[in-house]
């Protein structure tokens, strides 16, 4: 009796350790997949950028569309679906093009306050209740995205203002997706790849340049990156609980440094660094309170 006693927990012990590292494992993937794109755009449109990633995306994810074609027959709040794709797509696009003029930490800075804009969102929007300490925390994450935005008529610009209309578009994503929980994820994946699919049809129609063959590679690769992430952070979940393994998609904003200042020689401002602690600390605060309180929590993914 001890020793199955000792290796149910030693299964156990394995699976969160196994979550965590699939977590990690997907936050360097998505932190990667996002500097690639940023390094694409530097050439090539937004708009080619979104439907080539998608056109792999959709390829690799094909099989399972088939297999699972059954599931997208009868889905739950059809409209609802629908507007969630919209806002994925647009917080997608807007994520890569605020990356053409801003560093890669910044832009993650923005969407690290997603789960704060959540939680004011529900107490606004949905009437759930909110007590005093999460307002308190909300509150200071929203400093903290003020420090890291810094304010003036000199450093507020257009870039910065589209990543943090990005990071609410992402926010309201992550609530609508909290009311499509029965959603399978096979169609919750595939849907956002189609929406990315046809608004960068539509755009790189106006500006295609043709890509070389070293960078129809990188555009294959960043698709392939994401949706392997999107599984990895999937698995990870299943595997253990979300209060082990959510805190560690935090660890995206060391990432985007590294990635920043590595590959574009980007060194972070004191001021996006302070806020990014600030809002980190502000989100898991939140985090915490929310499983305290048996609500579902807003996850930190990353744009796919």
């Amino acid at each position: 009796m001890p020793l199955f006693k000792n290796l149910s927990a030693y299964d156990e012990r394995s699976a969160r350790l196994a979550g965590i590292a699939l977590m990690v494992l997907s936050i360097f993937m998505f932190s990667f997949g996002d500097a690639m794109g940023k390094f694409l755009v530097g050439t090539y449109s937004v708009g080619q950028l979104l439907f080539l990633r998608a056109c792999a995306a959709l390829l690799l994810l094909l099989p399972l569309i088939w297999k699972q074609r059954h599931q997208f027959l009868h889905l739950e709040r059809p409209r609802l679906q629908l507007f969630r794709v919209v806002l994925s797509t647009l917080e997608v696009a807007a994520f890569f093009l605020a990356t053409v003029y801003l560093p890669l930490a910044d832009v993650i800075t923005y969407y690290l306050a997603g789960p704060i804009f959540v939680t004011a969102m529900s107490a606004i929007f949905l009437r759930e209740k909110v007590g005093w300490r999460r307002w308190t925390a909300i509150l200071i994450g929203f400093c903290g995205v003020l420090i890291a935005l810094r304010p003036s008529a000199q450093t507020v610009s257009l870039p910065a203002l589209i990543a943090l209309g990005g990071s609410l578009s992402f926010a309201t994503l992550m609530l609508i997706t909290r009311s499509l929980r029965k959603t399978p994820d096979i169609v919750m994946a595939s849907s956002q790849f189609v929406g990315t699919f046809l608004l960068g049809a539509v755009l790189s129609a106006f500006h295609w340049v043709p890509p070389t063959p070293g960078s129809l590679v990188i555009f294959a690769t960043a698709g392939l990156i994401s949706v392997t992430a999107l599984f990895c952070v999937n698995r990870s979940l299943k595997l253990a609980p979300a209060s082990v393994v959510v805190p560690y998609q935090y660890s995206m904003i060391v990432w985007a440094v590294i990635f920043g200042f590595v590959v574009f020689g980007d060194v972070p401002q004191v001021a996006t660094i302070v806020g990014a602690a600030i809002i980190i600390a502000a989100g898991f605060y939140i985090y915490l309170r929310e499983r305290d309180l048996g609500r579902p929590s807003a996850e930190v993914n990353p744009p796919v």
